[in-house]
């Protein structure tokens, strides 16, 4: 076992903020919920997502892929559906059309919707999402099952909520926050001298330790489901096999110390967070069984509890680019950029198509902002896009501290999202992944402001 996480100093950090704690006096009246889960391992083997150096598509599986739900309902009649999955993410096409099955068949409004993704790199091509790097590059027949799963996936993820609407009765909402220590900020760490810092204690660079948990109990004590998250890469692994990596591992081990009950991971803040050492099945399990256990312990404590209030938003904000290229531009710089390539030609083609079409680029991107307060007390904030920690840890100073929970990877993975600080360091996070997913632009230096201001105006000041 790595010596990474000593549990003695998870549990001291867990117990301080237990101690500071006021509980809620048991609700009078509950909540209304109800979990699903369904398989969304691809049937065939295709293109994997996340890494652009893999030449072949999958050959096998470590775990399976699921798509998980979990339906919220309070005394007022409001209703929030959460859904995460073993997927790297989603664009925005894939998630309107979810939304839009989801409100034809079960009557459910954008704001009642969260989809997070777990950005595990051990899963399919999922649509056009990142398709610079992954669907322009593959054959017609790879592009075709490609299609195909994202139909079959729109699908599934309609029938998990309505089986989880099936599944509701009366529960009770507790939460509690633990501590996980294997995420290290890649940008100001080398891999290699990890370990030498880790033991020398002289890591540096933002990070963010917790996971928030949520608990759904029914009247019987009986745990039903468990949602959590934590701010990290899922990249332990790069095979050539399914796998849902850490949070896959954490979730399956949940699942067992707890029967019965559906485990749901959704991803922090961790765009430059990798978890470190990485590379083998043995740590992405190992990860996974720490991670778990943070969680276990949280839901062994005695927790507050949430009386059954939801508030639901959601904004799309037009988030400011930089300049954009010009097409002189495009056609020029394409072919003579060797560090990236034919990916970087498929970027500027991409871009001239959308200009013969569309007669310019736009100068801003719909980004997705989702606030839901549960039970007055908690922030649960969802944010499009690769998101860097800064914004987790500045929202926790602004809101609530640890009562705020803050998502990235979910509703639309569109890019990476630098903060402010990260944008002007550059680098990978800072923008040059843009043209990875297709961005046509660097973010404005408005970008942070931009979507904090949001988490606030919706969450009400």
């Amino acid at each position: 076992m790595n010596t990474h996480s000593k549990s003695g100093k998870r549990r001291f950090t867990y117990l301080c903020a237990v101690l500071l704690l006021t509980p809620f006096a048991q609700a009078d009246e509950p909540w209304q919920a109800g979990a699903a889960r369904v398989v969304i391992t691809p049937d065939q083997f295709m293109w994997m997502a996340g890494y652009g150096n893999r030449k072949a598509p999958a050959d096998g599986k470590l775990t399976e892929l699921w798509a998980k739900a979990l339906v919220l309902d309070d005394t007022q009649g409001n209703r929030g559906v959460v859904i995460t999955m073993d997927l790297v993410g989603i664009g925005r096409d894939l998630s309107r059309d979810v939304c839009s099955q989801l409100q034809k068949v079960h009557g459910l409004k954008r704001n009642q919707i969260v989809i997070c993704t777990s950005h595990t790199h051990s899963g399919p091509v999922v649509g056009k999402n990142l398709a610079p790097l992954h669907y322009w590059g593959v054959d017609q027949a790879q592009q075709k099952l490609i299609d195909e799963y994202a139909t079959v996936l729109v699908e599934k993820v309609v029938n998990v909520v309505g089986k989880a609407i099936e599944n509701s009765k009366p529960c009770r909402l507790q939460w509690g926050s633990g501590y996980e220590s294997f995420a290290v900020n890649r940008r100001d760490n080398p891999a290699a001298e990890v370990d030498e810092r880790r033991a020398k204690g002289t890591l540096t660079g933002p990070s963010d330790h917790d996971v928030p948990v949520l608990s759904v109990r029914d009247a019987e004590g009986k745990l039903e489901a468990v949602l959590f998250g934590y701010a990290c890469h899922a990249t332990t692994i790069g095979l050539q096999q399914w796998c849902g990596d850490y949070p896959g591992y954490a979730q399956i081990e949940l699942e067992k110390l707890h029967p019965g009950c559906v485990a749901m991971f959704w991803a922090g803040c961790g765009a430059d967070q990798n978890p470190l050492p990485r590379r083998t099945i043995e740590l992405a399990k190992e990860y996974g069984a720490e991670l778990a256990e943070a969680v276990d312990e949280v839901l062994s404590a005695s927790l507050p509890e949430l009386p059954a209030s939801l508030k639901l938003n959601y904004r799309e904000v037009d988030a400011p680019l930089s300049e954009l290229p010009t097409p002189e531009k495009l056609q020029a710089d394409a072919p003579v950029d060797k560090q990236i390539g034919s990916y970087q030609e498929r970027w500027a083609k991409h871009l001239l198509n959308k200009i013969e079409s569309e007669g310019a680029l736009k100068g801003h991107y719909p980004y997705p902002v989702s606030v839901w307060t549960i039970g007055h007390e908690i922030d649960f904030v969802t944010l499009g896009g690769e998101v860097v920690v800064d914004y987790a840890l500045r929202l926790k100073r602004e809101r609530r501290g640890n009562r705020t929970w803050v998502a990235g990877y979910s509703n639309d993975v569109m890019a990476y999202i630098p903060s402010l600080r990260v944008l002007k360091e550059g680098g990978y996070e800072g923008g040059t992944s843009n043209v990875y997913y297709g961005l046509p632009a660097l973010w404005s230096e408005q970008i942070e402001e931009t979507i904090v201001k949001a988490v606030h105006d919706l969450a009400g000041g």
